[in-house]
C-alpha cells in the first residue's frame, strides 16, 4: 500500500483519507511474502494491502449501525508453528467464555496450509540434503584422484625422505594433512560463497536467509572429514611405497 499511494516518497507523516476521515500515517508494517497456492481450498488474503488504524476509532467510525460493537476478524500470530493448534483451543476456550456459550463465531485454523507448508519444507530438505551428499562424494573422489596422481609425480621424493630416515606414519601425515588442507580451503571457499548468495537471495528475492555460526562450524568440520576420509587411500598408498623402487623411479 505504501508503494500504491505514496510511490518512492516517505509516507510517514503523510495523510490518508478513508472515506471522508482522514488520517496520518504513523509507521509501515514489514513487508510479508505471499506465495499462493491454486490447488488449496484456503483462499490467502494479501495482507501487504492492509491499513491498520486505531481500533477505537474504527468502532466509532467503520462499524454496522446495528451492530456497533461487532468485530469482524481477529488474526493471531504465532512464533513457533508448534503451537498454532495449542493457541487455537486456548483462543476458543476465551471466546466461549465471553460468548457464554454462544457459538457466534468461528475459528479458522489454517491447518491444511501448515501440513503442506510443512510437508514442502521436509521435500526441500531431502533434496537439497542428497544435493550436498551427491556433491560431497563427487568433491571427495576428485581430491582423492588429484592426490592419486599427486603421489605418483612425487614418487622419487617420496623415497627421498624415506632414505633420509622418514618413517611411513610421517610420509602418511605429510599427504593426508595435504588433503585435509585441500578440503579445508573448498570448504571455506564454500562457506563465503553460500554466504554471499545468501545475502543475495535476501536483497533479489526478499526471502530471509539467517546463517547461523553451528551450521558455519559443521560446514568446516564436513569438509575435514571429507578430507580425511577420501585422502587416507593415497597416503597408505605413499606410505607403503618401496623406498629402493620409488628412488628408481623415473
Amino acid at each position: 500500500m505504501k508503494d500504491e499511494l505514496f510511490g518512492y516518497l516517505n509516507p510517514i507523516g503523510r495523510r490518508v483519507r478513508i472515506t471522508d476521515t482522514w488520517f496520518t500515517v504513523v509507521g509501515v508494517m514489514e513487508s510479508k511474502t505471499i506465495r499462493e497456492n491454486k490447488t488449496s481450498i484456503i483462499k490467502l488474503r494479501n495482507i501487504n494491502k492492509d491499513i491498520y488504524i486505531p481500533i477505537s476509532t474504527a468502532l466509532k467510525r467503520f462499524t454496522d449501525e446495528d451492530n456497533p460493537d461487532s468485530i469482524e476478524e481477529i488474526a493471531i500470530q504465532v512464533i513457533n508453528d508448534d503451537t498454532v493448534l495449542l493457541t487455537s483451543e486456548i483462543v476458543n476456550r476465551m471466546l466461549s467464555r465471553i460468548h457464554n456459550g454462544v457459538q457466534d463465531y468461528e475459528i479458522i485454523v489454517p491447518a491444511e496450509l501448515l501440513a503442506q507448508s510443512q510437508k514442502t519444507q521436509q521435500v526441500f530438505n531431502i533434496v537439497m540434503g542428497s544435493i550436498a551428499a551427491l556433491s560431497l562424494l563427487v568433491g571427495g573422489i576428485g581430491i582423492m584422484n588429484i592426490m592419486l596422481a599427486t603421489v605418483t609425480e612425487r614418487t622419487k621424493e617420496i623415497g627421498i625422505r624415506r632414505a633420509t630416515g622418514a618413517t611411513e606414519r610421517d610420509i602418511l601425515s605429510q599427504f593426508l594433512n595435504e588433503t585435509v588442507l585441500i578440503s579445508v580451503t573448498g570448504g571455506i571457499i564454500g562457506i563465503i560463497i553460500g554466504a554471499v548468495m545468501a545475502k543475495g537471495i535476501n536483497l533479489f528475492a526478499g526471502w530471509d536467509t539467517f546463517i547461523s555460526l553451528f551450521s558455519i562450524i559443521i560446514a568446516f568440520s564436513i569438509s575435514a572429514i571429507v578430507g580425511i576420509v577420501f585422502g587416507i587411500y593415497p597416503a597408505r598408498q605413499a606410505a607403503r611405497m618401496d623406498p629402493i623402487a620409488a628412488l628408481r623411479f623415473e
